[in-house]
Formats: C-alpha cells, structure tokens, sequence
C-alpha cells in the first residue's frame, strides 16, 4: 500500500515518541518511583483524593510496563522498517484509548465535584493523545500491516 502521506512514518514516530514516549512513558516512570516527585513537578494533581491515587498509581505502573515498547516503535517508524508499523499499532491503540479514557475520567471527575484539570488542558491533553494515537493507527494501517 501506499504512504499515508509523505514521510508519514517519520511524523507517527515523532508524535509516539514525544506524547507516547516522553509523555506518558518517562512521566508515569517518575511516578512510579517518586510519587511526591511526580507531584511537586506537576506530573500528578496535588489535590487527589486518596481513591483516585489508588487507580492512577495503578495507571502509572501500567503505562511503564507498557510504554518502553512507544520508544521501540518511534525508531522502527523513523528507520522505516515493517516492525515499526507492525509495533505502531501498540501505542496508536494505547494513546486512543487514553484520550478517550482520559475525557471520560475528567467527566467523572466533574460530576463527583472533582474537577482537576481546565477546559483547556483537558481538550489539549485528550486531543494530542488522540492525533497521536490515531496518525499511528492510520500509518499502521496503510501500511498494509495488521495487528
């Protein structure tokens, strides 16, 4: 099949690499080891009640467990090789469901009067995972690879 676009691969490796990779990855590893770390830089909410630190702690070992593999893919995009397509279809999942995850988390948030993120940051948030993840997907897919 034929490119997406031109240099597709290289723009679904940088988009896996700085919101999978950087974003997710490195940012959910610091907050797996230094939870009050991640908290005082700004990587996780000051103000969450201990419910939610149970699930998102939860979250974070799952995204380190899983995001190393973002890395791995970004380079095989970037080197144009077919197991970087066929590793693609990982974080392009992942960075969907976590835009969508992410909206509706924020929702419940907001209807239990625990509202955490602005307008704005949960529009930007939940749209970078989703270009992400959904560019990765399309560049997979075009790429004659199945998951």
């Amino acid at each position: 099949m034929s490119p997406l676009f031109p240099y597709a691969n290289i723009v679904a490796g940088v988009l896996i690499l700085v919101v999978g990779f950087c974003f997710h990855w490195l940012s959910q590893l610091v907050s797996v080891f230094n939870w009050d770390l991640a908290t005082r830089i700004g990587l996780q909410e000051r103000e969450m009640s201990p419910e939610y630190k149970v699930y998102e702690h939860a979250i974070a070992v799952a995204d380190s467990a899983l995001g190393w593999l973002y890395g791995v893919a970004a380079v095989g995009l970037f080197m144009n090789a077919d197991w970087g397509y066929q590793l693609a279809w990982i974080p392009g999942a992942i960075l969907t469901y976590h835009s969508i995850s992410a909206w509706v988390w924020e929702g419940n948030r907001r209807a239990a009067g625990r509202r955490l993120w602005s307008n704005a940051m949960r529009i930007g948030w939940c749209s970078a995972n989703a270009v992400a993840g959904l560019v990765a997907l399309l560049v997979a897919a075009t790429a004659g690879t199945g998951p």
